[in-house]
C-alpha cells in the first residue's frame, strides 16, 4: 500500500510539471483549525466589504470532505502568471494577472485534463477542481502542503518565485503521501504594510479588503468612496504594489503560458486612450480578460475617478 501511495504521488507531481505547473504539494484533506477562527474574526470585522459571498459556505471553507465526498488528498498547484512585457509608463495601471485571457478557464482546462489522467492512469478516482471560484480556502491548502508561506500581504511567498501565480486544486478522494508546511521567511521586513496605497494592510497577514484597490475596482458596484479619491495610484483594475514591493519577487521568472500573454494594444495603450476607450474596441482588446468582470461601465466608472 506504501508503495502504491508513493508512486501515485510521484505520477501526480509529475503530471502537474507536464501540463506547466511551477509546483504542486499536497496536503491531507481534513478540517482547517487554525484558519477558522481567523476567517470567523476576519467577516465578524466586515473586512470582506460588500462581498458577502465570503460569508456563504463558512463550513465548506474550512472542510474538504464538505466538497468532495470521502475527500482524502488536497493537490495544490501553482501557475505562474508574471509577463515579459508591461504597460506603457504613461498609462492606467492594471493587475499583472489580468494581462492576459483569464486564468479561471485557463486553468480549468489544465485541471480537467489532470482529473482524467489520473483516473486513466489510477483507476476510479472521484474529484473535484477548483480555481478561485468555490469555497475553498487557496492559501492555506497550498502553505500547508509547503508550496509557500503566507506572507505579511496575506499572499503565498516563495523564495524561488515571489508570488506572481494563481493557486489551484484538485480534492480527491484517494490516499497520497503529504508534504509539509514550509517556514516563514518574511522575517522584520514591512515592505508592502509601508507601501499599500490604501493601508488595507491592517496588520501582519491581515488585509481589511474592504480597504484594498483590488476590491474597488473589482468587487464594489457601486460608487467609489469620494475619501479614496487621491490614493488610487492610477490603478484601474486591481493592484500589484503590495507584490512589486515584496523582496522576494525579484526571483520571479517570465511565464510560459501563451494564453496569459498580453494583447499588444493593450501594453502600449496611454492614459488618453483609456479616457477614450469605446465599448467595442474594450470587447476587441479585452476578449476572453478578467477584465470584462469589472465590464465596460466599471472600467470607465475607475477611470473617471482617477482622473
Amino acid at each position: 500500500m506504501i508503495i502504491q501511495k508513493s508512486k501515485y504521488t510521484q505520477f501526480i507531481k509529475s503530471e502537474a510539471k507536464r501540463l506547466g505547473f511551477l509546483s504542486c504539494g499536497i496536503s491531507k484533506a481534513q478540517f482547517l483549525e487554525e484558519e477558522a477562527p481567523r476567517l470567523e474574526n476576519w467577516l465578524n470585522k466586515n473586512r470582506n466589504g460588500e462581498m458577502s459571498y465570503m460569508e456563504n459556505h463558512f463550513d465548506k471553507r474550512l472542510n474538504p470532505t464538505l466538497l468532495v465526498d470521502d475527500a482524502k488528498s488536497v493537490v495544490s498547484l501553482l501557475l505562474n502568471y508574471y509577463p515579459e512585457q508591461f504597460q506603457n509608463t504613461d498609462s492606467y495601471k492594471i493587475s499583472k494577472y489580468a494581462y492576459g485571457q483569464d486564468y479561471h478557464f485557463v486553468i480549468k482546462e489544465k485541471l480537467k485534463e489532470f482529473l482524467f489522467s489520473i483516473q486513466s492512469t489510477i483507476g476510479e478516482v472521484s474529484g473535484r477542481a477548483f480555481v478561485d471560484s468555490a469555497p475553498v480556502l487557496d492559501k492555506a491548502w497550498a502553505a500547508k502542503s509547503g508550496l509557500g508561506w503566507i506572507g505579511k500581504n496575506s499572499n503565498l511567498l516563495t523564495q524561488k518565485v515571489g508570488s506572481f501565480y494563481f493557486i489551484a486544486e484538485l480534492i480527491i478522494d484517494l490516499d497520497l503521501e503529504y508534504d509539509n508546511p514550509t517556514t516563514d521567511h518574511c522575517g522584520t521586513c514591512t515592505a508592502c504594510i509601508d507601501a499599500c496605497p490604501t493601508e488595507a494592510i491592517v496588520g501582519p497577514h491581515i488585509v481589511d479588503g474592504s480597504k484594498c484597490i483590488s476590491y474597488f475596482t473589482i468587487e464594489l458596484k457601486e460608487n467609489i468612496p469620494q475619501e479614496m479619491k487621491g490614493s488610487f495610484d492610477d490603478w484601474a483594475f486591481g493592484c500589484d504594489v503590495c507584490q512589486d514591493v515584496c523582496p522576494w519577487n525579484k526571483f520571479s521568472k517570465v511565464h510560459n503560458e501563451p494564453l496569459f500573454n498580453p494583447n499588444p494594444e493593450l501594453l502600449s495603450m496611454s492614459k488618453k486612450d483609456w479616457r477614450e476607450i469605446t465599448e467595442e474596441t474594450f470587447r476587441v482588446v479585452f476578449k476572453n480578460s478578467p477584465l470584462k468582470r469589472a465590464k465596460f461601465q466599471g472600467i470607465k466608472r475607475n477611470i473617471d475617478f482617477l482622473e
